[in-house]
Parts: structure tokens; sequence; C-alpha cells
């Protein structure tokens, strides 16, 4: 193969949706009232496992193309045990968030997952859920693992080592306990969860170095767009460049609680009233409020893609 000079390149790279963030934009939306569409949704070998996980649970996803799902949320306490175990695949994201939401549901649920993930360490969600009541059985510490709802106790717990993935799975969980649920962390880490949760209307209070929810009665998220990449995770006090500020944590308790479908935050999501005009953005359903990226960060092309690869959330 011979290479020669060029004077320049000319095309197009479609950057595929944030792993993270589709993760979560499904699970939620599982338990959510109504229909939540999903917009740039990364395609991956993990969020597949995710889809197939939610569908055995018996939520109804459509795929409308590639990237764009339509997810009718059964509701808070919906979810129905499955007759076979749920495959997590290699999705550690997946295995660890979902536990926090199967922990209140009814019914007895079994996580498997395939050699890589089975290594993997489950004690760590296994441990602060089962301070919360959890019915929570471990293999060795990780997968496989059998969970059994139980009613939940809200807990205030701080995490021995920083995770995302952990605070996620205990934050989930606290939307069906009894009393309010804290979680500390020693240092920042990515806050998808907590500002998803604030836009599908649960009382999400954020501080520096915690997050606090509140039981919830429902959810509704009526629409997400997935950015194509999110930041690393950012002190609360430093919001990104070209997002408004927030409030000083000194002055306020940073507390999210926005209106569904209507939300910021400082890991890359804009408002939905991002615009002062009030026009609608392209391709925005009538009827329905919108979770948006600036437009600078949506993707220019619709042109198939190939799958995303995967990588590791921490």
């Amino acid at each position: 193969m011979k290479v020669e000079p060029a004077a320049r390149l000319d095309g197009h790279l479609a950057v595929p949706g944030d792993k993270s963030i589709s993760h979560r934009a499904l699970l939620i939306g599982a338990i959510c009232e109504g229909e939540t569409h999903i917009s740039h949704w990364g395609r991956s070998g993990d969020t597949e496992s995710t889809l197939s996980a939610v569908r055995a649970l018996g939520v109804q996803v459509d795929e409308e193309d590639v990237e764009t799902l339509v997810v009718h949320g059964t509701g808070l306490r919906g979810l129905r045990a499955p007759d076979a175990p749920l495959d997590c695949g290699n999705a550690g994201t997946l295995a660890r968030l979902i536990s926090g939401i199967l922990a209140f549901q009814n019914g007895r649920f079994e996580l498997r997952g395939d050699e890589s993930l089975s290594r993997r360490p489950m004690g760590r969600i296994a441990e602060p859920l089962g301070l919360m009541g959890a019915a929570i059985e471990t293999t060795d510490g990780g997968l496989p693992l059998v969970i059994e709802g139980q009613p939940l106790t809200g807990i205030d717990y701080t995490l021995p080592v920083a995770s995302a993935q952990v605070k996620s799975a205990i934050l989930l969980a606290g939307l069906g306990a009894t009393g309010r649920t804290t979680v500390h962390e020693p240092e920042p880490t990515r806050d998808h969860t907590e500002l998803m949760l604030a836009a599908a209307g649960a009382q999400v209070t954020r501080r520096p170095g915690s997050a606090t929810v509140e039981p919830a009665a429902s959810l509704r998220l009526p629409e997400v767009l997935v950015p194509a990449t999110s930041p690393p995770p950012r002190r609360f006090s430093s919001p990104p460049p070209s997002f408004p500020a927030r409030p000083s944590p000194s002055t306020t308790s940073a507390s999210t609680r926005s209106a569904p479908g209507s939300w910021t935050c400082s890991s890359g999501w804009a408002p939905a009233s991002a615009s002062s005009t009030g026009a609608r953005s392209p391709g925005r359903r009538s009827g329905t409020s919108r979770s948006a990226m600036p437009s600078s960060s949506r993707r220019r092309s619709a042109a198939p893609r190939s799958r995303a690869s995967s990588t590791s959330c921490r």
C-alpha cells in the first residue's frame, strides 16, 4: 500500500452518543410514566445489553432507527420479574445501576454476566443496598447476583472509593425507599444520574461532595437527547464555559428540583429553554418538552454508523 501526500482531508465523522448517559436514559425511562423519547442513543454491545434487560423486565422499547428509541415506561414499581436470569453481558454500569432499581421491585431477579464481568466486584453495591434493607446475595462478591425485592429505608452513606456506578445504584434505590437517601463521595464523579432524575421530577439535592434523593411517587421524562461525549467530572463550583453559572454553594443548598423535561447540568446538558426566542428546535415533537444539548454539540449527519466501541465508566 502506498500513501501519497494530501493537501487536505474532506469528510465527516459521526460521533456516537455517550454510553454512560445512554444506559441511564433507558433505565430511568423504564421506570417513568408514559413515553421517553431517546435521540442519539449510543448503540454498543453494553447498551444493547441494557436494552435487552429492560425488555426482559416487561418494558416495551421501540427502535425507530439505529439511534432513536421510544421507551414505554412501566412506572416506578412496574418492572416484572423474568423467568430467566438477566444477562448483563460485559456491562458493569447495567449490573450495578439496575440492582438499585430492582431492590424495591416485586419479585426475584438474578443477574449474570460474561466471564469478564463476573470477575468484577459487586460487593460495593451489595453492602449499601443491604444496609437499606435489600435482600441481595452475590457469588463470592461478584456475579451471579440474586435480588429479592424488599421494602427499603433511606440511608446516609459514605463511599469508601469514589464511584459513579455505586453512587447511582444507591440513589436509584432511594427512589423506592422510606426516608431520605444521601451519598457522600470522596471526590467528584459523573453526575448524570442525579441530573436525569431531577429532570424526571425527582427531588434531588446536590452539594459539594454529596447527593441526596427523596422517595418518589412517580417519574416522567418525555425526551432525552444524548450528547456525543461527556466531559470529566467537575467540582460543583466550577461550571464549564458557555453554561449558565450555578449559584455559589455557599449561598444555596443547590437543590435540583426541575420540572420534568427542563433542566441544566455541569456535565454537558443544556436547559430545554436554551433559546430565549422560544422557537422550537428542529426535530422537536409537538407537545413534548425536550432536554437537549447545545446545537453545536448535536450530530449533523443522520448517516448510519458502525457500533461504538465499549469503554469503561467509573
